[in-house]
């Protein structure tokens, strides 16, 4: 009779412990990070009798938490992944609006400088045609100058984010601690805690989800945290601090440490950190935007060069030579910080049409200098230097690296950066509309007694080693091109001319239309009236069509910066989707070991009742036969 009611008892239990997880289940269906529990049933020890084994009722073994380990790592990696690829794509979808199209972009504002030049070539002294000019090139400094200010903004928004993200992982990170130190107290019990592991394994997700880590399981219960590979974010009870730190050599940049103990922080090397929204920052900071920033530097430079260049081969309005245009931010050679020597380096643009879109390292082993360009990690030519060759001065990709003084510690490096900072200060110089330099230093006359149809379709100097106080008289000597020259210093020569092709002078160059005959004559001769010669405003049109940005010309190389910022969007926007689908695909299939499903919690919640309404009837029986036995002992 006892083993009868035993048996009803343990069922009852075993029902209602079913009962109870399942609720439980149900209550917490929609709670981020809960686990299914299950109660786990085993048959209850048999009692042995001379017909055989009874069984002895039922045993509440323990309450299992359905969890994989393969399917929650594999959803928490693809979730950082995806967190990383998002947190690029926002911020590259906020880099595309700087490079807006059309009329509202950085090559129409060119364009329409080279082409206000027009009408003052047609009339070089109309002041309404000149101030034209003048409101052309502020509107496309200012362009180019917001343009640039924009890039800084978003690193300023990159860097404060970073900030405020370490923040919540270091809190976090504490939490974990703190889990880690309850569930180790409780590892010598019998039974696992179960909502203490679902909510350590949701801040280990949530975590990562800010920045990659690798979680490691120790044998007492607690999870270690590593970043960067290896340095130890959590471990144990101890919580190790985050820190944002300024990049190596760029202080407008960030950079993770990781602080332990009373040392100073370790860096973490950006190229560590894949996963997570901080590592999609990082990338986007040190890649995307470092690109952007020097395209739009390399534009705003070779732009105000070529302006500038032009300007001074020309002569304004009171006769002088052209004053500088436009002016960009200045060149810059970042030390890092680590760096023990006191070597004081400069970098100048020797030539603004040959810059390239990129910064560079100059890095010393104890003998020479290694200067290698940073977009595509090319050494450059003659690399390396020796400190005497760059006290000198060496000349590559259009500037010029000079070593002023001082000397450098072996492992020492630089950063030089002659574009990066140019455009955000870039600002137009010039304001008086009769500064501009439309005027030719040369002016050209055909004989009276000319028989070609050759006429002068301009005169240019295109070299600043002109002498302005030469006249020179050309004689054609045949009917095919062939001329011989005499300059007022007795410089004399020959040469043939070619249809299409300029000849080229004392620095100046004379563009002929029609075709000169064996005897015909052009004078030229110093200008002496400014007001009416048009030969440098000519000069100004034809740089719209020049390629004066390494080997393009403006528009060209405008409309290469929104494809290369477009190419980035769409290969982080075909990323990020990937990776969306990835992560919910194997969330999906974590929910399908470790989710709640309402339907079949309910199923079980009616299949556990009615065990429990039988158990209660065995009971019932037991008690009606007790009751039963009771009275025919008594009677």
């Amino acid at each position: 009779m006892s083993n009868l009611l035993s048996i009803g008892k343990s069922a009852m239990f075993a029902s209602y412990a079913a009962m109870q997880a399942t609720g439980n289940n149900i209550a917490n269906a929609n709670t981020v990070g809960y686990s299914r529990q299950t109660v786990v049933l085993n048959e209850a020890m048999g009692q042995m009798t001379s017909v055989g084994f009874f069984g002895s009722g039922v045993d509440v073994t323990t309450i299992s938490r359905s969890y994989d380990q393969f399917l929650t790592q594999q959803a928490n990696n693809t979730s950082w992944t995806s967190s990383a690829d998002q947190a690029q794509l926002d911020m590259l979808n906020q880099l595309q609006s700087v490079f807006p199209t059309g009329t509202g972009g950085i090559g129409y504002a060119a364009g329409q400088i080279f082409n206000s030049f027009v009408d003052v070539a047609n009339t070089p002294s109309d002041s309404s045609a000149r101030q034209v000019v003048i409101s052309q090139a502020q509107q496309l400094a200012t362009q180019i100058s917001a343009a640039g200010q924009q890039l800084g903004t978003l690193q300023s928004g990159v860097r404060q984010d970073i900030s405020t993200q370490i923040d919540t992982v270091n809190a976090m990170a504490q939490q974990l601690a703190s889990l880690n130190q309850q569930i180790s107290n409780l590892s010598g019990q019998s039974q696992p805690p179960n909502d203490l592991l679902d909510q350590r394994d949701q801040l280990v997700k949530q975590i990562g989800d800010i920045i990659d880590v690798t979680p490691l399981k120790a044998d007492d219960g607690s999870i270690g945290l590593f970043v960067g590979g290896g340095q130890s974010l959590v471990l144990g009870s101890n919580a190790n601090t985050l820190v944002a730190m300024q990049d190596l050599y760029d202080p407008s940049k960030v950079q993770i440490g990781l602080k332990t103990g009373g040392g100073p922080p370790q860096v973490v090397p950006s190229s560590s950190i894949a996963g997570g929204s901080i590592g999609g920052l990082l990338k986007f900071q040190n890649e995307d935007l470092t690109a952007a920033s020097q395209m739009l530097g390399q534009m705003a430079t070779a732009i105000a060069g070529a302006v500038n260049q032009q300007q001074a081969l020309g002569l304004d309005l009171n006769g002088h030579a052209g004053s500088p245009m436009f002016s960009v931010g200045a060149t810059r050679v970042l030390n890092a910080s680590n760096n023990q020597g006191n070597a004081s380096l400069s970098i100048s643009i020797s030539d603004p049409s040959q810059v390239h879109a990129s910064d560079y390292k100059l890095s010393f082993d104890g003998t020479n200098y290694n200067l290698e360009r940073t977009s595509d990690g090319s050494t450059m030519p003659g690399s390396p230097y020796t400190p005497a060759q760059l006290a000198a001065g060496v000349t590559v990709d259009g500037m010029t690296v000079t070593l002023n003084q001082g000397s450098a510690a072996s492992g020492d490096s630089f950063l030089l950066q002659p574009v990066s900072n140019a455009a955000a200060q870039m600002q137009e110089t010039l304001t008086d509309p009769n500064g501009i330099a439309a005027a030719s230093p040369f002016t050209a006359s055909t004989g009276a007694s000319n028989t070609g149809t050759a006429t002068v379709a301009g005169l240019a100097a295109v070299s600043a080693g002109y002498n302005p106080a030469l006249t020179t008289n050309l004689t054609f000597t045949d009917d095919n091109g062939g001329y011989s020259y005499t300059m007022s210093d007795g410089t004399t020569g020959t040469g043939t001319w070619t249809a299409g092709q300029p000849i080229t002078l004392n620095g100046s160059a004379l563009q002929l239309n029609g075709v000169p005959r064996s005897g015909d004559t052009i004078a030229i001769a110093p200008t002496t009236s400014v007001a009416s010669n048009n030969g440098n405003a000519q000069a100004f049109v034809n740089l719209g069509t020049t390629p004066v940005v390494q080997g393009s010309d403006v528009t060209d190389a405008y409309a290469a910066v929104i494809a290369a910022v477009g190419v980035r969007v769409q290969t982080v926007t075909t990323a990020a989707a990937a990776s969306s689908a990835a992560a919910t695909d194997a969330e999906t299939a974590r929910a399908n070991t470790s989710g709640v499903n309402l339907d079949e919690e309910a199923s079980r919640l009616m299949q556990y009742q009615q065990s429990y309404q039988a158990a209660a009837k065995i009971l019932q029986v037991a008690q009606t036969i007790f009751d039963t036995l009771i009275q025919t002992v008594s009677g």
